[in-house]
């Protein structure tokens, strides 16, 4: 039996359809357990007409996660993930009118479980560690890139009204530039600023050579810039302040929650052996665990890894033209954590910068060599996780002296 979930805030619209395509329910079910419930028994009333309680049961649904998620694969369904973007393709593969419903997406999904359940994902079988190494990590990251936005927004600001901090300061979201721009958020206060008050701030940040850097502060912010009416650097300044808020209460909250990522990953199984990959720390180690997932049969091979992963180009060819590209589909929290690891074991790792060398001598750039570096580590870290062996300097370039094909 095949099953279409279409999930929306609240509700799931559900088709049940056998091997022929032919529909044999449908339904609106509430979120949770009651809906669940109603599922289970619809299978189940299918399962009894048909006599065959055996069979089994292929779900369709475009989420990976979640209790909803979790509570069909518990049941021991075959839950397959579907890609919006497959689903979208297929949806127009259908159907050329463009009109799209709930219930015809159930559809859809459950006739894509029928035919094309050999091309989707099923559902990895991560286990609860490895989900909750995900939650903190994931939220780590995210917290980081809030802090980042908020960041930009400060800068620009700044340059509209404030252009002489944009010189003063080179780190906006350190704890000592937000703490001077929130005792001075305009340039007038700035200009009255102390050494001593400066050098308290920088003190307070550990700052090293407090003296000097005290003294090119107070010489940028004192210098002369263009500015905006007293009343608009006002609402500015009133701006920023909110910004500077935000940004205190960021970076606290991401040191703490660094070391709950430090914390749970170092309670996973495969904490050491990520570890002892050149260029993964417990940050950046939980990142890449968190969206690889510890499935052991999620990827076959080490190329299946790659491509999940993006690091592993995709070829183009028509004819005599043949072209290898990066994919730029991909999970980019994955690849973000993946090219980070890349470039900090160019410092590590004497076979990471032999291979980035003969690859940049090829005529590759910095990015595409990177990425190239990128995709030979995660074979490395496949090869690892499946045999269970710690990252061996040696072993791991050994086949890479001559042949540095990716």
């Amino acid at each position: 039996m095949f099953v279409g979930d279409d999930w929306a805030e609240d509700h799931h619209d559900i088709e049940l359809m056998d091997a022929s395509g032919r529909r044999l329910a449908k339904a609106r079910l509430p979120e949770g357990v009651t809906g669940m419930s109603r599922l289970h028994a619809m299978i189940g009333d299918q399962f009894s007409e048909a006599g065959d309680e055996d069979a089994e049961v292929v779900i369709g649904i475009e989420t990976d996660r979640g209790p909803w998620v979790a509570a069909l694969v518990a049941a021991g369904y075959a839950v397959l993930a579907v890609n919006p973007l497959q689903a979208a393709r297929f949806r127009d593969r259908m159907g050329v009118s463009g009109a799209k419903s709930d219930a015809g997406d159930a559809h859809m999904l459950a006739d894509m479980a029928r035919t094309h359940s050999h091309q989707l994902r099923p559902v990895a079988g991560d286990s609860a560690q490895a989900e909750a190494v995900k939650v903190v990590a994931r939220t780590h990251k995210t917290l980081i890139w809030e802090r980042t936005r908020h960041t930009q927004r400060l800068r620009h600001a700044l340059r509209d009204y404030f252009p002489a901090a944009l010189v003063a300061f080179d780190d906006l979201d350190a704890a000592d530039t937000l703490e001077l721009l929130a005792m001075a958020p305009t340039p007038a206060q700035a200009t009255r600023l102390t050494t001593a008050q400066i050098s308290a701030a920088l003190k307070r940040a550990r700052r090293r050579n407090v003296a000097d850097k005290a003294a090119a502060i107070q010489a940028a912010l004192r210098a002369e810039h263009l500015g905006q009416p007293e009343i608009v650097t006002g609402a500015y300044a009133a701006s920023i302040q909110a910004l500077i808020a935000v940004l205190a209460v960021l970076s606290t909250q991401v040191k703490t929650l660094q070391g709950q990522v430090e914390a749970y990953f170092g309670q996973h199984p495969a904490a050491e052996i990520i570890s002892s990959q050149p260029g993964l720390g417990p940050v950046l180690g939980a990142r890449v665990l968190a969206e690889f997932g510890d499935d052991p049969v999620r990827y076959a091979t080490a190329k299946a890894r790659k491509n999940y992963a993006g690091t592993s180009p995709i070829t183009r060819a028509s004819g005599k033209k043949k072209v290898a590209l990066a994919r730029f589909i991909h999970n980019d929290r994955l690849i973000d954590a993946l090219m980070a690891q890349a470039f900090t074991a160019l410092l590590r790792s004497p076979g990471a910068r032999a291979y980035y060398d003969r690859q940049r001598a090829r005529g590759a750039g910095h990015n595409p060599a990177l990425r190239q570096l990128a995709n030979r580590l995660v074979g490395i870290l496949h090869g690892c996780l499946t045999t269970g062996t710690l990252y061996d300097e040696a072993t791991a370039w050994s086949h890479h002296a001559e042949n540095v094909a990716a």
